[in-house]
């Protein structure tokens, strides 16, 4: 939960009438697919032919297996499959991602490789950088991709670790193909959904295409009093202008409005809360909100998203493109905050609740947050000889407009008292708004430079640069503590391939990555508002990759640096502090996939191995050498799954999640225990009177296990997240 930025819309609706809807649209995809006298069309199922992460790699025209670099994509089917509704649920099939103060009814916050994303400059959308501080839906998504570790040269400024893309649905390619698909869904617990797909190409020589998508879901998740809906509709059209130009666009509009949800966190030592070393709490049940009182409103994130895009093939077989992607942001931003307790000696503990599980509640809200986004790219790509050589060329310059524009006042007011068991003592809300908030304003001009050189029939040399020029400044709603912050910086990568057979290669790379930061607009910094020194990440990989007749396998070892933060001082009182570079956090680890299909099995697995320190720190000399905050130390994902010969269609898979242990405290006497998940899924591909029917039964969390998944450190404050209990999922899908 963003610590000072809230939001609201109406209340839910009664229980009641959300029942009289689940009801109603189960009911009315039952129908649709039963009914007769309906004609079913030829269906052709759009597929991604492209393995590589095209968009978020830079180097669209090489498939994954030839790439210098570790990426994963999860295309259509896998998050049908697995009822993605976030890209959190998608990007944590991945063994290198983690949930990172990851809230079930917030926008999603992951780490890749033990970084942190960041939501304002680590998302893409179609290529172009979009802000993640909403929640995005979905349903009108083709496929996620992922490129790991620093990335410089796809972006001027991100946080080291990884960058996400997400790729629309777009009209089918081929002719006289149409997409006419409606699903409805029933769980987890008691969520309702219902989906509509439409696709086509019309107009002479089918010149003109389209793809529509519709959702509504009816929001009534496991965790109790977390009520709420969302929907979504959106739509792409490409307009094929000539055989060598392309005209490309594509909207959508989405809206979600739930209940918040408050993270539980340490219990205070009875005997010395301030210095003991604290505890977990019992492992307690996930489907709890702990904070809902009778006066919460739901936080609401709405948001229009939209690119248009025009492609022409040059002579020589030079593409350029030119493309302009624009975002619209309303938040409310709201939620019934636990923060630290209130000891009976009447002295408060900030970073943990009290040893009897009391803590302090408050009536957090900002209202009307609008985030705005737009950024213009332009770029050729194509093929020269230089030198003997061959030179896979692309060019491109973006410019690129960040703006946060908030209330005025937002709401941070104590409203009584809370346990984590449920009970409170909050007799009212307290929304009067009383704290400043701070509106931001960013400006990004980047020239990037890309070159595959073709040293030999196997071995390719690639660089990469990136100029940035930054412009931004910030300043609170009064008008008081305008800074202003301009700087210039370059961002190099380069990698070597070497194709050992057609069916192995290895390749080492090398990245850079820059994060700007300022000192916190606040009266107890002596450089308050100040900028300091660029951020700048390094990451070394060496990886190789297979292929062999079933088989698929790769193994990359990374090794990062990034420069932290940190307040020296007291930090009590004005002027105490200063924020100032303080040494490194390096995450060094060991990534290993590998697939295997075999008759009627498909098998996958992927594990990650992490030892992410902090080094030559001297504000606290005692954390160098220490493990990480929230990073566990391994993860493995696996997948196995069985095709029924006896009946065509059916397969079930079963997926097991396993991450290691966690350090929850600095000091590392306490240790978030590893945790083990088993999910059940069973699908079945069939026709009824001649309409395609899809019906999927899932149960995660199988064996109902009970676990702490993770135990983020934000604000001086330590969290935890339980874990989701057994849910129960039930998807039905026709194409007609």
């Amino acid at each position: 939960m963003a610590f000072f930025s809230p939001f609201f819309s109406s209340r839910p609706r009664r229980s009641a009438g959300r029942f009289a809807f689940r009801a109603t649209h189960v009911a009315s995809a039952i129908a649709l697919l039963t009914a007769t006298g309906l004609a079913a069309q030829s269906l052709t199922e759009i597929t991604i032919t492209d393995a590589a992460p095209s968009q978020v790699s830079g180097f669209g025209d090489v498939p994954l297996s030839k790439a210098p670099f570790s990426a994963v994509t999860i295309d259509q089917k896998t998050l049908q499959d697995i009822g993605a509704k976030r890209v959190s649920d998608a990007l944590r099939l991945d063994a290198s991602v983690a949930d990172s103060y990851n809230s079930p009814a917030y926008w999603d916050m992951l780490s890749v490789r033990g970084y942190t994303l960041d939501n304002r400059y680590n998302y893409r959308r179609e290529g172009l950088p979009i802000s993640a501080e909403t929640m995005i839906g979905m349903d009108n998504k083709e496929r996620i991709e992922l490129f790991k570790g620093t990335s410089g040269i796809q972006a001027g400024t991100s946080a080291p670790g990884g960058l996400v893309n997400y790729v629309v649905k777009r009209p089918p390619s081929a002719q006289n193909t149409t997409v006419r698909d409606v699903s409805a869904s029933f769980g987890p617990a008691h969520n309702s959904s219902i989906a509509l797909d439409l696709g086509g190409r019309f107009g002479q020589d089918q010149a003109l295409g389209y793809r529509f998508n519709a959702a509504y879901e009816d929001l009534n998740p496991y965790i109790k009093n977390t009520q709420g809906h969302r929907h979504l509709m959106a739509l792409a059209m490409d307009w094929r202008l000539t055989p060598d130009s392309r005209l490309e666009w594509e909207i959508e509009r989405s809206e979600r409005q739930q209940m918040g949800v408050n993270a539980y966190s340490l219990l205070a030592n009875a005997n010395d809360p301030f210095n003991g070393v604290p505890t977990l709490p019992p492992t307690v049940d996930g489907t709890r909100n702990i904070t809902r009182q009778a006066w919460s409103v739901p936080g609401v994130f709405a948001g229009t998203t939209g690119t248009i895009r025009f492609k022409q093939n040059l002579d020589g077989g030079w593409l350029w493109t030119t493309q302009y992607g624009a975002q619209r942001l309303r938040s409310h931003d709201r939620l019934s905050y636990a923060f630290g307790c209130t000891l009976p000696s009447g002295d408060w503990i900030g970073d943990k609740y009290c040893s009897n599980g009391n803590f302090d509640l408050y009536d957090y809200r900002s209202d009307n947050e609008r985030r705005t986004s737009d950024a213009l790219q332009t770029e050729i790509n194509g093929q020269m000889r230089l030198a003997g050589l061959r030179h896979d060329v692309g060019v491109s310059l973006m410019r690129h407009r960040l703006l946060d524009r908030l209330s005025s006042m937002q709401a941070y007011n104590w409203a009584g008292t809370g346990n984590i068991d449920g009970t409170s003592d909050s007799p009212e809300a307290q929304p009067t708004p009383n704290d400043l908030n701070t509106n931001r304003s960013e400006y990004t001009t980047e020239i990037a430079l890309r070159d595959r050189i073709a040293l030999s029939a196997q071995t390719a040399l690639w660089l990469g640069l990136r100029h940035t020029r930054l412009n931004r400044a910030s300043e609170r709603t009064d008008g008081s503590r305008a800074v202003q912050d301009e700087r210039s910086f370059n961002t190099p990568w380069l990698a070597l391939t070497h194709q050992i057979t057609p069916a192995y290669l290895v390749y080492g790379s090398y990245g850079e990555g820059i994060e700007t930061d300022v000192a916190p607009n606040r009266n107890r910094y002596t450089n308050a508002g100040q900028a300091l020194p660029a951020l700048r990440s390094e990451q070394f990989e060496i990886g190789v990759k297979g292929q062999w007749v079933r088989t698929r396998w790769q193994a990359s070892w990374f090794d990062i640096t990034r420069p932290v933060a940190g307040d020296e001082g007291t930090c009590d009182e004005a002027n105490t502090c200063t924020r100032k570079i303080d040494g490194q956090a390096r995450h060094r680890g060991l990534e290993l996939s590998a697939g295997l299909t075999q008759a009627q099995w498909q098998w996958d697995i992927a594990t990650t191995w992490t030892d992410a320190k902090r080094q030559e720190a001297e504000i606290d000399p005692s954390i160098n050498g220490q493990r990480a905050l929230n990073v566990p130390r391994m993860s493995l994902r696996a997948m196995a799954q069985y095709r029924f010969a006896g009946t065509p269609g059916l397969r079930s898979s079963l997926r097991l999640n396993h991450e290691g242990t966690r350090r929850v405290t600095e000091d590392g006497a306490l240790l978030l225990p590893a945790w083990t998940t088993l999910d059940l899924a069973t699908h079945y591909d069939t026709r009824i009177q001649g309409t395609r029917t899809q019906w999927t039964l899932a149960i995660d969390n199988l064996a109902d296990r009970r676990y702490w998944r993770e135990s983020p450190k934000q604000y001086g404050h330590y969290y935890l997240y339980p874990g989701a209990p057994r849910t129960v999922r039930l998807v039905v899908k026709a194409s007609f």
